[in-house]
């Protein structure tokens, strides 16, 4: 008996019809008419800057995702450098963290003077090894920066006992994972200070904004100061005890996020829950149509483990391809599928390569990922005919290339 190979259609990359008429963005902001009212809302208030509706967003927050304080910043970069700064980094001082991730992780220990040190990831869940951090700590090493890649939360546990043992602080990147669960625990509640972005394509949008957790009084009372020009008071409370003096106690920046941001970021936060559940699905149905798919490796998630699914990043099993990743890559976007990679390791990029000496090579499991990954679209406001064009998309390309 034999058996009909499945028929190939013509790439649109090749002049054949695209699976949609219009892009895909990989990631996109919802925002409803509440959202807007309650930025209209505010528009009409006495306050448009830092004023109450600042304190209720971090108040909302802190108590989501099970942590002490939370304080806001302008983006999540702000929020980054701030915690770097409370960590206590400056000049001489060392944090280790992942190359695979964007910039502003390993950048925020540069802006205190500090050197970021890259330890290899994980090859099945494409996170920071901490064996790997472990070889690298020296007396110089001040803290631990690891990112939960995509959504998936790191190995929390193991990065506190060496940060224990090591006396470390770690600051946990989550700017991809707002409503992860590691050990039925919440991923804001666990580390010394765990960093959010509220940028458009995020679980929850502020337009730019960030956000810190910590259970530390200390930690959230310096950055605090640092996001307000480094002063010990801000302007509502001034007015409200009458008074103008204030006093300048350190060297801060202007981080602060806005009323006008706050307020938006409330109103997506009762949202939340909804928003996470619809990324799950999504990513269900992925995994389910892709892991049948010859030369698509799905991504991985431990059974202890809630992935926030931020992204969707499935890898290529390029040696049983025709095509490197480029040229998928390509084919897909001409589907009008808007794809994406992340990330280019920090490590490779000029200013890294420039100012550190690298040459690549240095972290073979983090560039051999890079050169596989593709991103698909993943984001709350997806149809199910979203869902099922990027599907449709990948099978048409990975089969054409498929040997």
């Amino acid at each position: 008996m034999t058996t009909t190979a499945p028929t190939r259609e013509a790439l649109a990359l090749h002049g054949g019809t695209p699976v949609r008429n219009t892009l895909l963005p990989y990631g996109r902001q919802s925002i409803d008419e509440d959202d807007i009212q309650a930025v209209v809302e505010t528009l009409r208030s006495d306050w448009l800057t830092t004023g109450p509706r600042v304190n209720e967003f971090e108040e909302a927050f802190a108590a989501w995702v099970g942590a002490r304080y939370a304080v806001s910043f302008s983006s999540g970069t702000a929020a980054l450098h701030a915690a770097a700064f409370a960590a206590g980094i400056g000049t001489g001082d060392e944090a280790i963290t992942t190359p695979l991730t964007f910039a502003a992780t390993a950048n925020c220990v540069l802006y205190q003077g500090g050197t970021p040190v890259f330890a290899d990831i994980s090859d099945r869940t494409l996170n920071i090894d901490p064996n790997e951090i472990e070889r690298r700590i020296t007396p110089r090493t001040k803290a631990l920066l690891p990112v939960d890649y995509a959504g998936h939360p790191a190995d929390l546990a193991r990065l506190a006992e060496i940060a224990d043992r090591h006396g470390l602080t770690v600051i946990e990147d989550a700017c991809h994972a707002l409503g992860a669960e590691y050990h039925n625990r919440r991923v804001g509640g666990i580390s010394h200070m765990t960093v959010f972005s509220f940028h458009p394509v995020k679980h929850l949008t502020t337009g730019e904004g960030g956000m810190v957790t910590t259970d530390n009084a200390e930690f959230a009372e310096q950055m605090r100061k640092f996001r307000n020009h480094g002063i010990s008071s801000n302007a509502r409370d001034r007015q409200r005890e009458g008074q103008w003096h204030y006093e300048m106690v350190l060297l801060g920046f202007n981080y602060r996020l806005t009323d006008i941001a706050c307020a938006l970021g409330l109103r997506q936060l009762q949202k939340l829950e909804q928003n996470l559940a619809r990324r799950r699905e999504v990513a269900t149905r992925y995994a389910t149509a892709l892991r049948e798919i010859t030369g698509v490796i799905i991504p991985s998630a431990d059974d202890a483990l809630s992935p926030a699914w931020h992204l969707y990043p499935i890898r290529l099993g390029l040696k049983r391809l025709t095509a490197g990743r480029a040229e998928i890559f390509r084919g897909l976007r001409a589907e009008n599928i808007g794809v994406n990679v992340h990330y280019i390791p920090v490590h490779l990029h000029p200013y890294y390569r420039d100012r550190f000496g690298y040459k690549g090579g240095e972290f073979p499991a983090a560039e051999a990922a890079y050169e596989s990954l593709i991103s698909l679209p993943m984001f709350h406001g997806m149809s199910d005919q979203d869902v099922k064009d990027v599907v449709r998309a990948m099978e048409k390309v990975v089969l054409h290339y498929s040997g």
